[in-house]
């Protein structure tokens, strides 16, 4: 440990928040990304913002690299630590501000829990609309880093919509507030630069979130149908007849049985895919909703619709759908979730051909995702006890990330890019475009502290990969086979 660091965070803060014994370290090695671990050099728990721009201010002027973390949610990897670094783990700045009724915003610190907000918001009858499947446990803070979604992004949009205002420090220490509680600030649109960024340009240290009315009515219905393709037409097809419903997901026959296994969720187990759909909003809209989504349903072979008949058995049918990770794991113990998002149109003949990889891999493949807006989350089954096995997951998850680019979607839609995705970083996008990443990078972070190695490639690293844009269904050239 460097002792001249140790000394200033000594001043800076309580010995009791600067961690420094290597057992009491083991627990921040990795985020949900298990397959790669660094012990830091140190770890520190600021209380607040001055904590924080002492702490940076510090590590910029030794040249020491820091990596934020909050709950430690995120499966790419954007808070593995540096070995030869700090770890600034937000956790304590967990206070809530002022909930503002009438402004319809509440003032958070990073290290809130996301569920926390609309539970301090319920008593306005006003909720916070991102819900990633980990939002008892995930905080503010990291949903900003890696532009968090959830079941209900469909409708109320990602954390990028739902993000007024933050507070900022740079790596020198400075200070700023990006943003604005009002409807619109003046100048470029830094917040939104900041947003998605994973920690490589700043620290959030304060957020002002949108709250959002609870709707007066809501119907969620489960539709259970033969084939995938079925349900994969089902989706752009709800959104073509003019219905853009709070919530529409859908999981295949894999994911059905393992939530039924694991939660006795109610699902039909003779389906080889169903789609969750909640439409949400004044009575007599919502009924003219369910009328037209019945419809298509139909016409799309569902074999079976079926309305939550209650509060309680509507959060059931939820409850198993955030569930479903947890649930696969009844399947087998290690299995990869990767995360890309591709055009509606696009999902009968995307996870017709995922099925095509994974048979080619021999391996299973789960799926069960965001179908409304294309964010695809396929989870590959792997035994972490083969040599080899892992790897062969993430390889397949490769090529399927680079399937969501080729029919014109991305590499990731909420779970970032960490250090899961460089390489299809360099697939995705062309050098003067990593270049300008790189160029914001500095603009930010002129002494390079703040996670370094993550979210954007070098050109040289793409160089070695040998990385292949492809744009608009096009490889560069004719003779490099499509896979």
């Amino acid at each position: 440990m460097n002792a001249g660091l140790l000394a200033d965070f000594s001043r800076i803060t309580p010995a009791l928040n600067v961690i420094t014994d290597h057992e009491r370290l083991r627990p921040f090695e990795t985020d949900a990304f298990i397959s790669h671990r660094a012990v830091p050099m140190c770890a520190i728990l600021p209380e607040d913002e001055t904590q924080v721009a002492a702490i940076l201010a510090s590590c910029s002027a030794r040249g020491v690299p820091v990596v934020t973390r909050g709950a430690g949610t995120g499966i790419s990897g954007g808070a593995i630590p540096s070995e030869d670094g700090v770890l600034l783990v937000l956790t304590r700045m967990n206070h809530i501000g002022k909930v503002d009724h009438q402004a319809r915003t509440a003032t958070v610190g990073p290290g809130v829990r996301n569920l926390a907000v609309s539970d301090a918001a319920a008593a306005h009858n006003l909720f916070y609309a991102p819900d990633p499947s980990s939002q008892l446990i995930c905080s503010i803070g990291g949903n900003v880093a890696e532009n968090s979604g959830g079941v209900h992004c469909l409708k109320y949009g990602l954390t990028t919509h739902n993000v007024l205002q933050v507070r900022l420090v740079l790596s020198g220490g400075e200070s700023m507030t990006l943003g604005s509680r009002a409807l619109d600030a003046a100048g470029y649109d830094l917040m939104a630069v900041v947003t998605g960024s994973e920690g490589m340009l700043g620290l959030v240290t304060e957020v002002v979130v949108k709250l959002t009315p609870v709707p007066e009515h809501v119907e969620t219905l489960l539709a259970a149908f033969p084939s995938v393709t079925d349900a994969a037409n089902a989706v752009g097809r709800i959104i073509g007849a003019g219905v853009v419903p709070a919530a529409l997901e859908m999981m295949d026959k894999m994911v059905i049985e393992a939530c039924e296994k694991f939660m006795s969720a109610g699902f039909p187990l003779d389906a080889e895919a169903l789609l969750l759909i909640e439409l949400d909003g004044v009575r007599e809209e919502v009924a003219d909703q369910l009328v037209r989504v019945e419809q298509v349903l139909n016409d799309c072979h569902a074999q079976e619709i079926r309305r939550a008949k209650s509060d309680a058995e509507r959060e059931k049918l939820w409850k198993a759908r955030k569930g479903a990770f947890a649930a696969l794991a009844t399947i087998r113990p290690d299995y990869y979730t990767i995360d890309g998002t591709i055009p509606r149109r696009c999902l009968p003949d995307v996870l017709a051909r995922y099925t095509q990889l994974a048979e080619e891999y021999r391996m299973l493949v789960a799926n069960v995702f965001h179908a409304g807006d294309g964010n695809l989350h396929p989870c590959i089954f792997y035994d972490a006890t083969v040599p080899g096995e892992m790897e062969r997951s993430e390889e397949l998850g490769g090529k399927m990330l680079e399937i969501c680019v080729e029919v014109g979607g991305t590499i990731t839609g909420e779970h970032g890019v960490g250090v899961e995705k460089l390489r299809q970083m360099c697939v995705q996008f062309r050098e003067a475009e990593l270049a300008t990443f790189h160029a914001i990078k500095a603009a930010f972070d002129p002494a390079g502290i703040l996670n370094p190695g993550k979210g954007v490639p070098s050109l040289k690293r793409c160089a070695e990969w040998g990385g292949m844009h492809v744009r608009e269904g096009k490889m560069p050239r004719a003779d490099i086979p499509r896979f």
